[in-house]
């Protein structure tokens, strides 16, 4: 049971001490969504970014009608990047496709690679296979975690027709990106798919090796 009362949490959300709106916000996830929304909106312009970032996020979680447009208000139109960057992640979180040309606008306008990185995990994470080409686009990104993301996220999307284009990434000198290959491979059953594995299951990188055999397990469990 919550140990405030909503109004008790309105208030202390607009008390002058940051730590008081953190923990206020932090608080509201034992509420309802259509209790918190209305107190999670009223921090939304605050001075602090800590708090904003954390409103944004409790967006995503705390899911009523109003979620949706606030949040494409915010990728769309705020100044700070790593705002947008967390409005980017919370859509994702609402798992929405109708984010999807939303978040597709933002990879390919957005001039930060912060925002194009959250949009990436995002468009994964609504699981809509239009996400394709987006996707592509983004393994030829100059930033490695953006590589990472669009591997990843090909992998939620189960984009099959992405195997050759992923592949390449086998030998990749960062181990991160070679273990979200691997992770990405146990959603895609093909030939060439099974072969990879193989050959990430031998990696000198314990992780990228454990991943792989996970993936081979769940292939083969799933009868491909």
């Amino acid at each position: 049971m919550p140990t405030q009362s909503i109004k008790e949490i309105s208030s202390q959300l607009e008390s002058p001490n940051l730590r008081d709106r953190m923990v206020a916000l932090a608080s509201l996830r034992n509420f309802s969504a259509e209790d918190a929304v209305p107190l999670i909106k009223k921090v939304l312009e605050d001075e602090s970014l800590q708090v904003r970032s954390m409103a944004i996020f409790a967006l995503g979680i705390k899911q009523t009608e109003e979620c949706y447009p606030i949040l494409v208000r915010i990728l769309e139109s705020d100044p700070d990047y790593g705002i947008r960057a967390d409005a980017a992640g919370a859509l994702g979180y609402l798992g929405d496709v109708r984010a999807f040309e939303v978040l597709s606008r933002a990879f390919y306008e957005d001039t930060d690679w912060l925002v194009r990185f959250s949009a990436a995990v995002s468009l994964g994470n609504i699981k809509d296979p239009r996400a394709h080409d987006v996707l592509i686009q983004a393994l030829d990104s100059e930033e490695v975690v953006v590589q990472q993301a669009a591997i990843a996220a090909l992998g939620e999307i189960k984009d099959i027709s992405s195997v050759d284009s992923i592949l390449r990434f086998a030998q990749a000198e960062d181990w991160l990106v070679r273990q979200r290959l691997a992770e990405a491979l146990g959603h895609l059953p093909s030939p060439k798919t099974i072969s990879a594995l193989k050959y990430l299951e031998k990696d000198n990188h314990y992780h990228v090796a454990e991943s792989a055999r996970i993936s081979l397990k769940r292939l083969e469990e799933e009868g491909n």
